[in-house]
């Protein structure tokens, strides 16, 4: 049976997604710890971060940076925060938001956004910051 992941990459579920390629994709979170809030999803299911090939995993985190530069930029933030919890879906992702303290990485905290305007204007965002910073997609 597929992920909820694999089916918003499949296109079954709606997803506002930031960038993809052949191997990984990034979406808004819709309970977003900060505005921003982007999870990095590789294709492939794989449950664990841990049992990744080494060659995807670096490309995730390569994709993650990428988003973790849009963000801040995108934000103006101090910092871009990055976690991989791997309890919520059992489908690898990396959790990449901008935050200004450590107050921001609290997963009790967040909560789905309701206002859909809210997260089409973050996704807009993310994509004009990679634009700025020169990123295409492969």
């Amino acid at each position: 049976m597929s992920t909820l992941f694999t089916r918003i990459l499949d296109g079954e579920l709606p997803g506002r997604f930031v960038w993809q390629d052949d191997k990984a994709a990034a979406f808004l979170s819709i309970a977003p710890l900060t505005p921003g809030h982007t999870l990095v999803v590789p294709r492939q299911e794989i449950d664990r971060w841990t049992d990744a090939d080494g060659e995807l995993l670096a490309h995730c985190v390569s994709v993650a940076q990428k988003i973790g530069r849009a963000v801040q930029l995108a934000w103006d933030a101090p910092r871009a925060g990055l976690i991989v919890a791997g309890f919520e879906v059992p489908h690898m992702h990396i959790h990449v938001a901008p935050v200004w303290e450590m107050g921001d990485f609290d997963f009790t905290k967040a909560e789905v956004e309701k206002d859909e305007s809210k997260l089409d204007d973050a996704a807009d965002r993310i994509r004009a910051a990679l634009g700025e910073l020169g990123y295409a997609q492969s």
